[in-house]
């Protein structure tokens, strides 16, 4: 087919190679503006635009799509471009706009979006991160007909896949990805036989953006809940507590039994050191320092000592 191509990180970028790898033409592809990323803060391209570069496909980065909103020139410039494409088909996977109903009608296929969940659960930016969190022992993807609501178009083709007790976003993120390039191919090949499936009412959840301030620990919480968090915010944004005025990230750490005020480390020993929760204990295996690398957490404590009876501040009320 000729498919045009909207997606900006990893996830999408993912998917294009796959999409391309099956044969099919892709002459343009849509993605987010150059961001300052770095200690130089130089603008970096997009995985989808570097990956679009590399096979010689043309790239397109408006800021917006909305012929009537803040960059009307940009969004008159892209639908002029995306009429030139000719495309059968849009294929979407985590693009950042919002894609207004000009051009969800204007593909003859229309708009087919590769989303990181098993829909209705999980609408929204942060599926990956959200399923972790929440305790999810199941996700996958969806390959969704794209209308002009919030993930709430009909469902085309699901891929489950399993989320297991050590997953942590980085790593379920991978296979989502591979997954979600792997459904799309799939979706296309068989579009003319697939059933919409209109999303049930029932069971509809949102994955809010992920926010910096989520990072703070609340030793309050239950154990579970916050190993939970620490899994789901791994690559980011992390999540830490506060040892002698200085923020520390916790990037490993078990829930084990335990008793004390929340915050207080109750044993320290070569390995490792255990906080007090809410409800149980936090065995803590993996820290990381303000600028400085991940480190088990044998080396935190030959560099700072027994931390038993000290307390790790965290989110207060």
């Amino acid at each position: 087919m000729n498919v045009v191509f909207a997606g900006t990180p990893e996830f999408a970028a993912v998917a294009l190679e796959a999409l391309l790898a099956a044969g099919h033409r892709v002459p343009l592809v849509l993605t987010q503006p150059d961001r300052p990323a770095g200690r130089g803060m130089k603008l970096h391209p997009s995985p989808v635009k570097a990956a679009a570069l590399a096979h010689g496909i043309e790239v397109a980065q408006p800021r917006s799509l909305r012929l009537d909103g803040k960059y009307p020139d940009e969004a008159a410039a892209a639908r002029e471009r995306l009429r030139a494409a000719q495309a059968d088909v849009m294929v979407v996977a985590a693009y950042g706009l919002i894609l207004p109903q000009w051009v969800l009608d204007l593909p003859p296929l229309g708009c087919l979006n590769i989303h990181a969940s098993l829909l209705p659960r999980w609408r929204g930016a942060a599926p990956i991160h959200r399923a972790i969190e929440a305790g999810d022992t199941q996700t996958g993807i969806t390959i969704m007909q794209m209308d002009a609501g919030l993930d709430t178009g009909d469902m085309l083709l699901v891929r489950p896949e399993a989320i297991t007790p050590d997953d942590r976003t980085a790593r379920l993120h991978d296979r989502l990805a591979a997954l979600g390039g792997e459904a799309i191919v799939d979706a296309l090949a068989r579009l003319p036989e697939l059933r919409r499936i209109v999303q049930p009412v029932e069971g509809v959840t949102y994955a809010h953006k992920i926010d910096k301030a989520e990072a703070e620990i609340d030793w309050r919480e239950p154990a579970p809940a916050i190993e939970r968090r620490i899994r789901a915010f791994d690559p980011f944004p992390g999540a830490s507590g506060q040892w002698a005025g200085e923020p520390i990230k916790i990037w490993a750490a078990q829930a084990v039994a335990g008793e004390g005020a929340p915050g207080t480390v109750l044993s320290s020993d070569a390995d490792t050191f255990t906080v007090a929760c809410g409800e149980g204990a936090l065995c803590v295996t993996e820290v990381q320092r303000p600028g400085g690398k991940r480190i088990p957490a044998r080396q935190f404590l030959q560099a700072v000592g027994p931390l038993q009876g000290h307390s790790f501040a965290g989110r207060t009320p």
